[in-house]
């Protein structure tokens, strides 16, 4: 390291002096330290203020200034060096290089500005004042179907250094957007789309720029999906790194894609397009990742009730069972997941449920209950939810499934993953209330479940607390004398009087807390616990309620109680 000092020391000197063999030989040196020991010579550089001196370096006369780019495009790998990059002024003569008509010069030109935009927002600014932008999507305009293997490189570099000025920055993004950047990705992904790097660089600044909502639109008009298309066929069977990476990154930009109501709509064209086609024959193959990209789509094609109910209509529910089938022994749990979040999204409109139930997709996804996994766990519930929404029977079924309900009451206790937990509560409820059935009641009364819907009634979603309600309502009309202990031994009336009392409780809670009171009444013990807690006082204030429902059931109510003192 004595020896990057003395070199630091004869760089400022020749820098001055301009003597160029010696210069050359500086610079040389400089690269070989860097290449040893990067970020503690990039300190020595920064410690020696030699950075200020580069920039008389990155003239066009200069003999050196590939070099110089070189440098600093190594330098600039370490994070605390691009701020003194930019300080030193060196974006402007680096800018200005842009111009050039040397390879090397550009390459190592566009690595330095690649690498000072990198997660720096001085840097990405300092290039955006330079107009550095504008000169690298002309470079790649211009250069688009040079397929030459340095050529690919140098385009693979200026891809990447728009990537890093406007990775996560909104306003650069629909800079580069105005400026036509789109159209010329979507070429250059076509013409070389067997050069891997360049492939990914390409598909990777895709996924950035569809954050955007607006912009998915755009994307699927300027041609994307078709290129995404043919790479996956290209790499499906591929077991190389490079192919493996490209098939992932372009499967899950199609299903990014899909993300934007617009873009998703051109491409389901009334589920006659050839990209939903094409994107269907994904589901049965081989290969995980397309499987797992195949589920997602038609999770994201399940928006609407039209397409969903297009989608039943044309058998794919049995595509998905049959994928699912596939993993239920030591399975892929993206893959499930995403099977079940499609089968959950298509089982939304009401002329879709029977059809599913019909088919047997309770049975397929039962098969998952002994899931281990809360992201299946969470999807299996809202699929069930889902297909039980107003079906009687098909809840009656599942509700005296004492296994699943078992397995319910202990998900209801998963007090590490929220999701799971509400959707357990929210899936006991509806059993009973869709199902309106003594046999279902008495099983969830067996299972413990009776303390969970209690609780549930004091969650702090109303939906859900409404949910309990109306489930515990049905429990007290119809079995009252099975889960009279559990409901004592839950606190239910206390909770009732804390409802009913508590202001902020919204007016479907407190109608629905007096409809139970009167239902509880045919217990001696929960009648008792009634009256020992005053309930007349809270009740008789919401004769007044300016909800007219809430205020006819207080005084319904208020008759009840005093009847029954």
């Amino acid at each position: 390291m004595d020896s990057l000092s003395d070199t630091l020391k004869k760089l400022k000197i020749t820098a001055v002096d301009r003597t160029e063999d010696s210069l050359e030989g500086c610079l040389d040196c400089l690269l070989q330290a860097l290449a040893q020991n990067n970020a503690e010579t990039s300190e020595k550089i920064q410690a020696s203020g030699i950075l200020q001196l580069f920039a008389s370096l990155l003239t066009p006369q200069s003999s050196c200034k590939a070099k110089v780019a070189n440098i600093i495009a190594e330098v600039a790998k370490n994070e605390f060096m691009r701020i003194p990059c930019v300080d030193a002024g060196l974006i402007s003569p680096l800018v200005q290089l842009l111009n050039s008509k040397d390879q090397e010069v550009l390459l190592q030109t566009g690595r330095a500005l690649g690498n000072i935009c990198y997660d720096s927002h001085e840097g990405r600014s300092a290039v955006d004042q330079a107009g550095g932008a504008q000169i690298v999507i002309d470079h790649l305009r211009s250069l688009c179907s040079l397929t030459d293997p340095a050529n690919e490189k140098l385009l693979t570099v200026f891809c990447g250094m728009l990537m890093n000025y406007s990775n996560e920055n909104d306003s650069l993004q629909a800079q580069l957007i105005n400026m036509g950047v789109i159209p010329t990705l979507v070429k250059l992904l076509g013409i070389h789309c067997q050069n891997a790097a360049l492939t990914e660089m390409c598909l990777v600044a895709f996924g950035n720029l569809a954050e955007l909502d607006a912009i998915k639109l755009q994307l699927v008009e300027a041609g994307l999906v078709e290129c995404l298309l043919e790479i996956v066929q290209q790499k499906v069977d591929s077991d190389k790194e490079d192919d493996i990476t490209e098939l992932k990154t372009g499967s899950d930009l199609m299903v990014l894609l899909l993300l934007g109501d617009e873009s998703m709509q051109k491409l389901f064209e009334g589920g006659k397009g050839s990209v939903f086609q094409r994107v269907l024959s994904w589901i049965p193959s081989n290969n995980h990742q397309l499987q797992l990209a195949g589920a997602l789509a038609i999770a994201n094609f399940a928006r609407n009730d039209g397409n969903c109910i297009h989608m039943v209509d044309n058998g794919i529910v049995e595509k998905l069972m049959d994928l699912l089938d596939r993993h239920v022994e030591d399975g892929n749990v993206t893959v499930q997941h995403a099977a079940l979040s499609a089968l959950r999204n298509l089982a939304i409109p009401v002329i879709n449920k029977a059809k599913m139930l019909s088919a047997g997709v309770t049975e397929a996804v039962l098969k998952f209950l002994k899931s281990e996994m809360p992201p299946v766990q969470f999807k299996l519930l809202g699929t069930l939810r889902m297909l039980i929404d107003a079906q009687a029977e098909a809840a009656e079924q599942l509700g005296k499934n004492v296994k699943l309900v078992e397995r319910l009451v202990e998900w209801c206790e998963a007090k590490d993953h929220a999701g799971v937990m509400g959707e357990s509560n929210r899936l006991l409820s509806a059993l009973i209330r869709h199902s309106k059935s003594k046999d279902v009641i008495k099983t969830i009364v067996q299972s413990g479940g009776i303390k969970h819907l209690v609780t549930m009634a004091t969650s702090e979603h109303v939906i859900m607390q409404n949910e309990a309600l109306v489930a515990l309502a049905l429990i007290a009309a119809l079995e009252l004398g099975t889960a009279e202990k559990d409901l004592e031994s839950a606190k239910l009336v206390q909770i009732l009087h804390r409802l009913l009392a508590d202001e902020r409780s919204a007016p479907e809670i407190k109608y629905n807390s007096m409809v139970l009171i009167c239902a509880l009444m045919g217990s001696e013990s929960l009648h008792k616990e009634v009256q020992d807690l005053a309930f007349l006082d809270v009740v008789s204030k919401l004769r007044s309620h300016e909800n007219k429902s809430v205020a006819q059931q207080a005084s319904l109510t208020e008759q009840r109680l005093t009847v029954e003192s």
